[in-house]
């Protein structure tokens, strides 16, 4: 995956809009933020709960670590290299429903 692949994949998720974060990119819908784009343009950061991180670190460890914000774990880094479509896709949705308002995902089919 490149970086160009990965934005059309995150942008196609309802209401998502990239926005800049500090002078990086994100991801959000409706103001949150469901990813971003690491400094390196290589990686994307994920905000996937906690259950979603460990079973992709466990399936991909060559692809996946965690993402440390601080002293916490927030989500997922991503090699995008590494990543293929299908599955970038699935972690990016499931960042994308964390974030979402309840009303917007009663509306949406993903």
């Amino acid at each position: 995956m490149t970086l160009s692949e990965a934005r059309q994949l995150a942008l196609s998720l309802p209401e998502a809009t990239e926005q800049p974060h500090h002078e990086l990119s994100s991801f959000r819908v409706r103001g949150r933020i469901f990813a971003t784009v690491a400094r390196d343009q290589q990686h994307l950061h994920i905000f996937v709960d906690d259950l979603t991180r460990e079973q992709a670190i466990e399936l991909l460890p060559d692809v996946v670590e965690k993402l440390w914000w601080g002293e916490k774990v927030m989500g997922v880094r991503v090699a995008l290299p590494k990543i293929d479509a299908r599955t970038l896709k699935d972690l990016l949705h499931k960042a994308w429903q964390r974030k979402a308002p309840k009303s917007l995902l009663r509306d949406q089919v993903c």
